[in-house]
């Protein structure tokens, strides 16, 4: 998966507002995450697992520093495998969201958890993707609402266990004009949490347990009737 123009953008002050939340985020929503394999779909240039204790914790991806050379839609791990998956900013630049979430899930064991960044389309940055319609990274992107997301996620199983809105400043182009809106931090997250720029949301795999149904032993078996015999009358003869 080839995004254009991400390298650059992220060198950008607008990629490093949006990376430097992101990464505190990620950093505190791994930190308590435990098992044996993790792994990172997507942005390899950033080490997304790094407050993560997991031992086996890897980047997967087409391209980049990646320890996983591989198609994000058919990932080269066993079912039931996986202990967290990292999915950030995959999913609105995949030409199949779908089967990259149905993959996840397939190699996740139950209980895994899966962790998703996006932009947010009801944001001021989802209203300059609209505005802009540019071919470069952020804007060429189908941006997801955090409710479709919730939707998909349902349908494969997982129970959506917490997420958070960040990056409330416009998507302004300059270090100084971003320090200058730092003061809609505060207030977003406290008076309209929904319309940040950026949203986290973390997710588990559950799977119910089967139940059998047994023979009620208990049940008093039903007394067999006793046949009688059935008196026939002769017919007359002529």
């Amino acid at each position: 998966m080839s995004i254009p123009g991400l390298d650059r953008w992220l060198n950008t002050a607008q990629g490093r507002y949006v990376l430097n939340w992101e990464q505190a985020v990620l950093d505190n929503a791994v930190a308590d995450v435990f098992g044996f394999n993790a792994l990172q779909c997507g942005l390899p240039q950033y080490d997304f697992l790094r407050a993560n204790r997991i031992p086996l914790r890897q980047r997967a991806g087409c391209t980049g520093p990646v320890d996983v050379l591989c198609d994000l839609s058919a990932l080269p791990f066993a079912s039931h495998s996986t202990d967290l998956v990292v999915l950030p900013h995959v999913l609105e630049f995949s030409d199949d969201p779908h089967q990259i979430l149905r993959e996840t899930e397939r190699i996740l064991i139950p209980e895994g958890q899966v962790i998703i960044v996006g932009f947010n389309p009801l944001s001021l940055w989802g209203a300059k993707k609209t505005l802009k319609r540019s071919g470069e990274f952020p804007w060429n992107g189908s941006y997801l609402s955090t409710q479709r997301l919730r939707d998909w996620l349902k349908l494969l199983g997982f129970e959506v266990d917490g997420g958070t809105y960040g990056c409330y400043a416009p998507p302004c182009e300059t270090q100084q004009w971003l320090q200058r809106w730092q003061m809609l931090e505060a207030a977003g997250n406290r008076w309209w949490s929904f319309s940040g720029g950026v949203y986290m949301l973390r997710a588990i795999k559950r799977t119910h347990a089967m139940h059998l149904i047994t023979p009620n032993w208990r049940q008093k078996p039903v007394r067999a009737k006793a046949l009688r015999p059935v008196a026939h009358k002769e017919s007359d003869v002529c």
